[in-house]
């Protein structure tokens, strides 16, 4: 870098945002500035957190569609220890800050010494959950709902029927929270795919026969199979069991015929091929982070073994494990359906897996939260560049292997998982006065990603909301690479972990407004699109 980002030296401690005092309900100040009044007030502030230790600068990402811009990513610290949701992004260019948005917690009161240490936590956890766990727990300041803070190591573990996040009392070893939080949904061969047609595969010749590696593009991709064996697989995602060639998807004549194993591996090439041509983009971290694809978790002959909330997690789902781990679940058997719906495996659907694999990408730059608007937005920003891929890789149409404005229309009989041209054709709101409120999908992620998603639709292809009656006028299909670009750096560089709807309007004007200029077709699409959805 040639210049410190925020360099002031102004002795502004007073500007702080105070660290201690009586606890209260931990309700964040949303940042969204852009003003040139604004941003130097802030450039200040910041300046002064970081002296006092209340913000640690983390990242600084270079901004591939802007050469000049780059991006300090701020943690705020509680007494050394992060505190979850509390951020900061500043967009630095040359000497000058042009915004901040971001989410911080004042008022936290609480003793940031633990009683105990890591190991013992892992006991506390393995034996909450029954599960042998090979992971370490992260000690961090959790904000509570209903008010104060709370010092909890938290850890995520699998079970045979979820995904659950363990945060444990650091002070007493108590149950602060067990939340259910699943992000869903080199030689060259030849396979046919889920939907029987036709793909190229980069893969590995290795004793004999061809193994899932793909040695062809700079990360490691890799799809392993494991014929079944559920109880391997719990122990793997658990961090107990490693992985090797022998576990990889393995064929004897490179002429590929298990379905899910060749689209998940030749889906996760065409995703990481998405993100560099489209954005420069080297892999879900950036730097060219190994992905692994499962594939065969669980055996379709097996279904009537298990109980509806495995079937619900490991058939008829797929999900992002965390660091470059991504699971795909096996689909129904023939006549079996969720909700009046039949499911192929989930590894034929390339939105799918672009909108799994985007999870990760979310993991190592913006990391919304997973519950509520933060997690809806998470949601949201997978299903845009889901999308994006279909139409970067496909021809538009209507059908199996077309691109259009549907979610998992590929594995889904009939009709799509969501719909972001209608959302409410599948029971999902497509404005925010409609918004789910209640504390299923951990507060409706998976129903109120259909907001944003409509800002999404209407902003390339224009039209009416149909619960506003207000009309967008798009950038229109062939400058649908604008909004691409706008959301994909609004959510990778510039979206705080705890955005909620209307900071994501903010920041997506500004990236418009940054890329293509004031006034500009894009920035005035994006601000119809979130008017019209009743976000203001």
């Amino acid at each position: 870098m040639s210049r410190p980002l925020l360099p002031s030296v102004l002795a502004l401690a007073t500007l702080a945002l105070p660290m201690s005092g009586p606890a209260h309900a931990a309700e964040p100040q949303r940042v969204a500035a852009a003003g040139a009044a604004e941003t130097r007030a802030w450039e200040a502030r910041i300046e002064g957190l970081v002296r006092a230790g209340g913000l640690v600068l983390r990242t600084v990402r270079d901004d591939t569609l802007m050469p000049d811009r780059q991006h300090a990513r701020y943690a705020q610290l509680y007494q050394g220890v992060p505190v979850v949701g509390g951020d900061l992004v500043a967009q630095v260019s040359g000497a000058d800050v042009v915004s901040v948005f971001g989410t911080l917690y004042d008022g936290i009161d609480i003793d940031a010494a633990p009683a105990f240490g890591a190991d013992h936590a892992v006991e506390i956890i393995s034996r909450l959950s029954g599960q042998p766990l090979g992971h370490r727990p992260d000690l961090v300041v959790l904000p509570q709902a209903g008010g104060g803070f709370a010092l909890v190591y938290t850890l995520p573990v699998f079970t045979e029927a979820d995904r659950i996040v363990y945060s444990i009392d650091a002070r007493t070893g108590a149950v602060v929270e067990a939340r259910s939080e699943v992000q869903t949904q080199s030689a060259v061969g030849h396979g046919r795919g889920v939907l029987g047609d036709d793909k190229k595969m980069s893969v590995r010749a290795a004793g004999g026969q061809f193994l899932g590696d793909d040695l062809l593009r700079p990360p490691r991709l890799e799809t392993f199979d494991f014929k079944g064996s559920f109880d391997r697989l719990i122990l793997f995602l658990n961090g107990v069991v490693t992985l090797g060639d022998s576990d990889l998807a393995a064929d004897a004549d490179n002429d590929w015929t298990d379905g899910p194993a060749v689209d998940a591996h030749t889906y996760s090439g065409y995703t990481y091929d998405y993100y560099f041509k489209r954005f420069g983009r080297r892999g879900l971290d950036g730097n060219n982070l190994r992905i692994r694809a499962l594939v065969h978790g669980v055996r379709l002959e097996d279904y009537a073994r298990y109980g509806p909330d495995t079937v619900n997690l490991f058939f008829a789902n797929a999900f992002y494990a965390g660091n470059g781990i991504i699971f795909f679940g096996e689909g129904l058997p023939a006549g079996v359906t969720l909700g009046g719906q039949g499911f192929r495996a989930f590894a034929g659907g390339l939105d799918v897996v672009t909108h799994e694999l985007t999870h990760g990408v979310t993991q190592f730059t913006s990391g919304l939260g997973g519950q509520g608007e933060p997690g809806a937005l998470n949601e949201s920003f997978s299903d845009m560049m889901g999308t994006s891929a279909e139409f970067f890789f496909q021809p538009a149409g209507n059908g199996p292997l077309k691109a259009d404005y549907l979610l998992g229309e590929d594995i889904t009989m009939p009709g799509a998982v969501r719909s972001m041209e209608n959302p409410g054709l599948y029971g999902h709101p497509d404005h925010y006065r409609t918004r789910y409120l209640g504390p299923l999908d951990a507060g409706g992620v998976h129903r109120n990603c259909g907001i944003s998603n409509q800002v999404y639709y209407l902003a390339i292809e224009g039209g009416t909301n149909r619960t506003s009656g207000l009309s967008v006028q798009g950038v229109g299909p062939a400058n649908r690479e604008q909004i691409e670009k706008v959301m994909y750096r609004a959510f990778t560089l510039m979206m705080p972990s705890a955005a909620n709807f209307q900071v994501a309007r903010a920041v997506t004007v500004q990236s418009a407004r940054d890329l293509y200029g004031a006034n500009s077709p894009a920035e005035r699409a994006l601000i119809q699109a979130w008017t019209a959805v009743g976000v203001e």
